[in-house]
C-alpha cells in the first residue's frame, strides 16, 4: 500500500526565543539535518512546528524535536548532538523500517531493464503509476529524477501518453548566466543536461534527437511552460526546490487531461535568493491532503550512487559535526 504523508502539529513549551534559536540552529541547519536523516519536512512559526512525512518518520521527527528542545535549556546544540539524538533515540531505525510489501516492478527500455533499488524507490514508482501528480522529495542520489524519466519513457513507448516534457527552473547556483558564452539557448542548456543524460542512457542518442526533432520529447526551462495546457503528456519538473510559489502554481495548473506529472527536488538545497520562499516547500503544505496526489520522502539512507559517493557524503557529515555546522 502506498503511504500518504501525515501532518503532526506540535507546540514547544515554555516559550523561549533563545532556546528556539538553539534548537533550530543557524539558518535552520539543525532542522535541515533532521529532515535529511528522516526524510521528512519540518516547518515552524515561532514555537509552533509542523512535521510532514510518512507516519513512522514524522512521529519519530516530532519526538526528536521535543527531546532536543528539552535539552536546549541545558546545553548548546550542535550538529553532533543532533546526530547522537537521532541515533540514540532510535529515530533512524524507525524511519528506516520498510512499509507494507509492494510487488516487484521492472521497467523495460530499449537499452535494458530498470529496477527500483530498495523499498522507497519501489514505493515511488508504484505511486507514479497510480497517481496523476507525484512529488519525490529528498537528497541527490536517491533516484528521484532517473526513475521518473524511466516511468515517462515507459508511458511514451506503451502509448499511454503522446509527449514527454522535462522541465527545470534555470536558477543560478552562485554563477551568473550572463557570463556564460553563447545565446540564450546555450546558456540554459547546462541546467537541462542531467535530463538529457538520463534520456540518452535509456533511449540512445539517435532516438532522443529524433524524438526532439518531432517534438515528441521537449526539454525546456520552466519559464517556457507559462500559458500552455498539456494534455496526454508525461511532465517532469526537476530541481523544484528552486521554483518560487508563483512558478510552482503556474506549473501545476498546466496539467491537462490524460497527463501525469512528477515533481522532484531537495528542500535542503535551495538556490533561490535569501528570503525567497521555495515553491516546493510551500506546495507540500498546501497539497498534502489532496486526493490523487502522492508524496514520497527520500532520506540519506536511500542514496544509491557509487559506494564512493556514500563514503564522501559520510566524510562531509563527520566534518560538519566536528565543526559544529
Amino acid at each position: 500500500m502506498i503511504q500518504q504523508p501525515i501532518t503532526i502539529d506540535l507546540s514547544l513549551a515554555p516559550e523561549d526565543n533563545v532556546r528556539l534559536a538553539n534548537l533550530c540552529g543557524q539558518f535552520d541547519s539543525h532542522l535541515r539535518l533532521i529532515e535529511r536523516r528522516l526524510g521528512i519536512e519540518i516547518a515552524n512559526r515561532g514555537m509552533s512546528f509542523r512535521v510532514i512525512g510518512e507516519r513512522q518518520a514524522a512521529e519519530a521527527g516530532a519526538q526528536v524535536l521535543e527531546r532536543l528542545y528539552a535539552a536546549s535549556a541545558e546545553e548548546a546544540l550542535v550538529a553532533e548532538r543532533i546526530h547522537l539524538e537521532l541515533v540514540e533515540s532510535g529515530a533512524d531505525a524507525v524511519a528506516a523500517a520498510s512499509a507494507d510489501a509492494l510487488p516487484e516492478l521492472i521497467i523495460k527500455t530499449k537499452r535494458g531493464l530498470i529496477k527500483p533499488r530498495g523499498a522507497m524507490q519501489l514505493s515511488y514508482m508504484h505511486a507514479i503509476l497510480r497517481n496523476d501528480l507525484n512529488f519525490g522529495v529528498g537528497p541527490a542520489g536517491t533516484g528521484k529524477t532517473y526513475l521518473a524519466v524511466a516511468c515517462a519513457i515507459e508511458a511514451l513507448e506503451t502509448e499511454r501518453v503522446r509527449r514527454l516534457l522535462l522541465v527545470r527552473p534555470a536558477v543560478e547556483a552562485g554563477e551568473r548566466l550572463g557570463f556564460l558564452p553563447g545565446d540564450l539557448a546555450q546558456k540554459i542548456d547546462p541546467y537541462l543536461r542531467p535530463l538529457y543524460d538520463a534520456l540518452f542512457e535509456m533511449l540512445g542518442f539517435e532516438k532522443v534527437n529524433k524524438f526532439i526533432e518531432r517534438n515528441v520529447i521537449e526539454v525546456a526551462p520552466l519559464a517556457y511552460m507559462r500559458g500552455r495546457t498539456l494534455n496526454d503528456a508525461f511532465i517532469i519538473l526537476d530541481e523544484a526546490q528552486n521554483t518560487t510559489p508563483e512558478q510552482m502554481k503556474m506549473f501545476l495548473t498546466r496539467i491537462g487531461f490524460g497527463s501525469t506529472a512528477v515533481v522532484t527536488g531537495d528542500v535542503t538545497q535551495v538556490d533561490l535568493p535569501r528570503g525567497q520562499p521555495s515553491g516546493l516547500r510551500q506546495v507540500i503544505e498546501i497539497l498534502r491532503a489532496v486526493e490523487g496526489i502522492s508524496f514520497t520522502f527520500f532520506s540519506a539512507r536511500d542514496v544509491v550512487r557509487h559506494a564512493l559517493v556514500q563514503r564522501i557524503v559520510n566524510a562531509y557529515d563527520a566534518h560538519d559535526r566536528d565543526q559544529g555546522v
